[in-house]
């Protein structure tokens, strides 16, 4: 571990650092150094696990907690494994968080005051990661390999931490409650206490041959490539849950689980509001005036749409059923084609000639309502009319 940084120097931040900056700080780097960016770069691989495994920790109030307090010993079940007070948790010997927990109970513990054994089953830790996928991913739904570094039960001793072909054995002390209580006479009578059973360390359990692989905790760590489902329909910044795909529990507590957000990358031509594709199309003056077939992009592939004449910059036409997949369901968002008029620049003289024909000709009323209309109310407002 002695190569390992500390985390919040991985992220760029002091130990001051707000919940949101510790998320801008992640997702930013985690951009940066992403695999999909830097295909065959193994500093970047290597870069974005480190990423990931502080933001894991610093993201987690309880992990973030005990790191600041202890440092690495404190969030790491391998982290000097073998070593005096090495190890923490249900996972190995030495300090455990939950001496904070014994210390009370040995004062209190006499009138009712109890900590949660450390023989007592307990869930494992969640994991967070990110994914970046392209709009028509997010439209239509895909798969992706997302890379995890976990903990796991060791696979030579089934998570019993004794060596292969031998078995944990019951505390003869606290016949595996993993506590013992003494009874003190004093002036106010007897006071009966308990606390964690020194035999066993509170696990109940003694391991007089511990497995070589995992070092009697029982549990080791993983990398593991793991296939998510991305849902159709998602949106930038939701998460998708792998439900028991986080690190395993301790003393047979179920796994955590794994949380994927999804970061969507911008599309040239789409935005979306909810389910609804939104795209902005420019038209000549003259497709304006007179109407016309355009060719517009869409999430199947191009396709005509007639634009009516005398149609207006910014008017918005909607297409049913031409959107995104709703989660779950076949049904789909609409498309809302929006239509800007290009003003005509750099106009020969035939041209502006033309176009002066074109104004003298016009039947102003019939052709240009809405102008006409308010340079009459200007007219009477300032005229004095009524």
């Amino acid at each position: 571990m002695a190569d390992k940084r500390d985390y919040y120097e991985v992220l760029g931040l002091t130990k001051t650092a707000s919940d949101d900056e510790i998320k801008k700080s992640f997702r930013k780097l985690a951009k940066q150094y992403h695999p999909d960016l830097h295909p065959g770069d193994k500093e970047a691989e290597v870069k974005f696990k480190e990423i990931n495994e502080a933001y894991e920790v610093l993201s987690d109030a309880d992990k973030k907690s005990r790191y600041d307090q202890f440092g690495f010993a404190g969030v790491d079940p391998n982290y000097g494994a073998g070593q005096p007070g090495g190890g923490y948790g249900g996972y190995g010997g030495g300090f455990d968080m939950g001496d904070i927990g014994d210390i009370f109970s040995s004062f209190f513990g006499g009138f009712g005051g109890q900590g949660v054994p450390r023989n007592a089953p307990r869930r494992g830790e969640d994991i967070g990661r990110e994914v970046t996928i392209t709009f028509e991913e997010a439209a239509f739904g895909c798969t992706k390999d997302v890379s995890v570094s976990r903990i796991e039960s060791c696979p030579d001793c089934s998570g019993s931490g004794a060596k292969k072909g031998s078995s944990a054995e019951t505390c003869s002390v606290c016949h595996g409650s993993g506590q013992t209580r003494v009874s003190k006479r004093t002036p106010f009578g007897v006071v009966s206490t308990s606390g964690v059973c020194q035999s066993c360390g509170g696990k109940g359990k003694v391991i007089k041959d511990p497995c070589t692989t995992c070092r009697g905790q029982g549990a080791v760590r993983k990398n593991r490539t793991i296939s998510v489902n991305i849902p159709a329909g998602i949106d930038d910044d939701q998460t998708v849950i792998l439900r028991s795909q986080g690190s395993a529990g301790a003393n047979g507590g179920p796994s955590g689980d794994l949380h994927i957000t999804v970061n969507v990358r911008r599309h040239e031509f789409f935005d979306r509001d909810g389910y609804d594709l939104l795209c902005t199309v420019p038209i000549s003056f003259t497709q304006a005036a007179l109407g016309d077939t355009v060719r517009i992009p869409g999430l199947d592939g191009d396709f005509d749409y007639d634009i009516p004449e005398g149609v207006q910059s910014g008017t918005v036409f909607r297409i049913k059923g031409k959107g995104i997949r709703q989660p779950g369901s076949k049904l789909r968002g609409d498309y809302r084609l929006t239509v800007t008029v290009e003003t005509p620049k750099n106009l020969s003289s035939r041209q502006k000639d033309l176009l002066r024909e074109l104004e003298k000709i016009s039947d102003g009323k019939k052709n240009n309502s809405a102008r006409e209309s308010f340079f009459e109310k200007v007219k009477k407002k300032f005229s004095g009319e009524q």
